[in-house]
């Protein structure tokens, strides 16, 4: 990777990091968005790079988080994401080597429908969903993280209906971002997809995601909750929009 394009995807990382951090979700979509979409890396490389990262922004964002969790809702989710991780990896490879467009735009509805996702602001449920309904929207997770290393939009929207304290939902994505970065790590490693380009970008942004997500915790953004969703909103809804564009225009070209 050229200078300019390392230093970008850093600042990148950056960003993505710290809004993590402070809202629960952002970093997989919006480094697979603006990344990708500029073509510093290819999609696999970036899809393990953000796993890697994924790992070290939960680990700095969570210790001492995990007994308000709920063991259930942890364990639902866990049970389907592993096995919709799989899948989700073997799509990608066969996308990467034979659709390259098909792949681009798959990127860029998961981005879009993150974004509008995250600004639809769901009614809390009277009462929490059943374990049940936990595993199916962590299968759901699971087929995202495994094709683009981005735990989706259904985990996010199932998460926001459950009436539980919004702290408590933002640990509880990044718990669920970091099993499915866990998994997938773990899965991609046994496959030999870990190669030299995933390791050097990794070891580059590990340190800038890691700094980026203690300042999160240390100095949180001075404005309200809902301003910080517009925000996520807007960048994630313009960057699905821009790598739609590309494409579609890959598709035609191609």
């Amino acid at each position: 990777m050229e200078l300019g394009g390392l230093a970008a995807t850093l600042a990148i990382m950056a960003v993505a990091g710290y809004l993590h951090t402070v809202s629960g979700f952002g970093l997989g979509m919006i480094v697979m968005g603006a990344a990708g979409g500029l073509g510093v890396a290819s999609v696999p490389v970036l899809a393990a790079v953000v796993s890697l990262v994924t790992l070290v922004n939960s680990a700095v964002a969570l210790p001492g988080s995990g007994r308000s969790l709920g063991a259930p809702r942890i364990l639902a989710l866990a049970v389907g994401i592993a096995p919709s991780i799989v899948l989700g990896v073997w799509l990608l490879s066969w996308l990467d080597a034979t659709f390259t467009a098909l792949l681009t735009l798959l990127l860029g509805a998961l981005v879009l429908s993150g974004g509008i996702s995250i600004g639809l602001q769901p009614q809390p449920r009277r009462a929490e969903s059943p374990p049940w309904s936990f595993a199916v929207s962590g299968a759901l997770t699971g087929m995202c993280g495994g094709l683009f290393g981005v735990p989706g939009p259904p985990v996010i929207y199932h998460c926001y209906r459950q009436p539980l304290p919004l702290e408590t939902i933002r640990l509880l994505l990044i718990l669920c971002f970091a099993i499915t970065s866990g998994v997938r790590t773990l899965y991609v490693a046994s496959q030999g997809g870990l190669t030299a380009d995933v390791w050097q970008l990794a070891l580059w942004s590990m340190p800038v995601v890691g700094g980026a997500t203690w300042l999160g915790r240390r100095y949180p953004l001075p404005c309200s909750a809902g301003l910080m969703r517009r925000l996520a909103m807007l960048t994630l809804v313009g960057l699905g929009v821009a790598i739609l564009l590309k494409g579609t225009f890959l598709l035609i070209t191609g």
